[in-house]
């Protein structure tokens, strides 16, 4: 049967990952072009040479009282084209890898520093997926709201328990990225996710790379407080 606490492991965090300087200027760049990255850029809007129709000249030049006028899709006209509109473009920027490394770095200290990172034996106990004890248990771990679960890539029974709880983001541990991290209240480690990351198998810290660029759903952007602590803007209010 599932029980409803988690059980916590204590664990040293890497001093070379969870306790450096934080560069909020750098965690602000690099998110930006994360977030630039995750654009589809298919925005298109049609010219008047691509509109259709308009050939004909609507009414004579003179003797109409009214303003010549050569088309009926130019500019002016409902149904015309559009001048200067949003045209099919690639958003992404080019970010150096050792940049995103010490971004994310930077974010995990700053969670690390305010005792906002947990690590855990195991979501649920036993075989079985449940949602029902995996939120009981988070509960009873933080009462924070917004919370990144990271789990190792082949733990099914941990990501069925939680991929469907509100406020609660799951990512496996190559995944983890700045942008992530920084809309997390807690960032939550199962322990066999936790020594993946630090093993450095495919993780950001290590190889200076975010994995695969996961995005949250959580669109937040990262501000700071008064003590120079990186938050969220619903903390900083």
């Amino acid at each position: 049967m599932a029980t409803t606490t988690l059980k916590t492991v204590k664990v040293d965090l890497p001093a070379e990952i969870f306790d450096v300087q934080t560069n909020v200027p750098l965690i602000h760049q690099v998110v930006t072009a994360q977030l630039a990255a995750a654009r589809r850029g298919t925005h298109k809007t049609k010219t008047r040479a691509e509109v259709r129709g308009g050939g004909a000249k609507p009414y004579r030049q003179k003797g109409t009282g009214r303003a010549r006028q050569g088309s009926i899709r130019a500019p002016q006209f409902a149904g015309g084209g559009i001048v200067h509109g949003p045209q099919p473009r690639d958003y992404s920027q080019r970010t150096p890898k050792k940049m995103k490394a010490a971004a994310l770095r930077g974010a995990l200290s700053d969670r690390a520093r305010h005792d906002r990172i947990h690590v855990v034996e195991a979501l649920v106990s036993g075989d079985a997926p449940s949602a029902k004890a995996a939120a009981a248990g988070l509960a009873a771990l933080t009462e924070r709201k917004n919370l990144l679960v990271v789990l190792e890539r082949t733990d099914e029974v941990g990501l069925k328990s939680v991929r469907n709880l509100p406020n609660v983001h799951v990512l496996a541990a190559d995944q983890l990225n700045t942008y992530d991290v920084l809309c997390a209240d807690d960032i939550v480690f199962t322990k066999a996710a936790y020594d993946a990351f630090i093993s450095g198998r495919g993780t950001a810290a290590f190889a200076v790379t975010d994995g695969d660029n996961a995005v949250g759903t959580d669109a937040t952007y990262a501000v700071t407080d008064g003590d120079d602590s990186v938050g969220t803007e619903e903390e900083t209010k």
